[in-house]
């Protein structure tokens, strides 16, 4: 695969996650919550008083976070995202909580964007994506969502922390950065964690 024809790049990759069987995908979202939760960032988090954790609706075959969600410690908060103008902002979401569909047809929490978190607001993102490289390159959908969200993280350091998600499958020996792309802290599967350029 060439890593810069993305939109191929892109079919190519959905397509191997979308062929993982339903028992490889529960037990890799199984091997993920592990991962997530071995991160040295979990090390830092406040414990006194609550912090924002933002996740994902899986959708498309992407690896799923329920099994993280779950086990996040009781002072860390999960939030799911919502479409707001050109960006994203965030929202405080358990099971049970009511859902509606964005223009996407991606579910999100049935709650104003203006009473919503701000992506400064997040201590830990937890970032779908549709391929990566062990640098912490992501390759996303297209649509620059997380990028314009996250990008003032070009110029100033963590919080929040950006780890990406993904199955293993996903991983390319190299991606093309473009100006525009906020590279990840980290990238976690269901084998490996990739943390800023170095395989542990």
């Amino acid at each position: 695969m060439n890593p810069e024809d993305r939109s191929t790049l892109r079919r190519e990759l959905r397509e191997r996650r979308r062929a993982l069987p339903a028992t490889t995908r529960i037990t890799a979202a199984d091997s993920l919550a592990d991962r997530l939760l071995a991160l040295p960032f979990f090390d830092g988090m406040p414990v006194a008083s609550k912090a924002w954790v933002a996740g994902y609706w899986a959708m498309d075959g992407e690896i799923g976070l329920h099994a993280f969600q779950m086990r996040l410690p009781a002072a860390l908060a999960y939030c799911l995202p919502i479409l707001h103008g050109d960006s994203l902002r965030f929202v405080p979401w358990a099971p049970g909580d009511a859902l509606v569909t964005n223009r996407y047809g991606i579910p999100e929490p049935d709650v104003a964007a203006d009473c919503a978190l701000e992506p400064r607001d997040m201590a830990l993102v937890v970032l779908p994506l549709v391929g990566f490289d062990a640098s912490g390159h992501r390759l996303g959908m297209g649509g620059g969502w997380y990028d314009r969200s996250f990008a003032f993280r070009h110029a100033q350091e963590p919080p929040p922390l950006l780890v990406g998600a993904a199955f293993d499958v996903q991983c390319v020996p190299a991606l093309v950065a473009h100006a525009w792309d906020v590279r990840l802290d980290a990238v976690c599967s269901e084998r490996a964690t990739y943390l800023a350029g170095d395989r542990t």
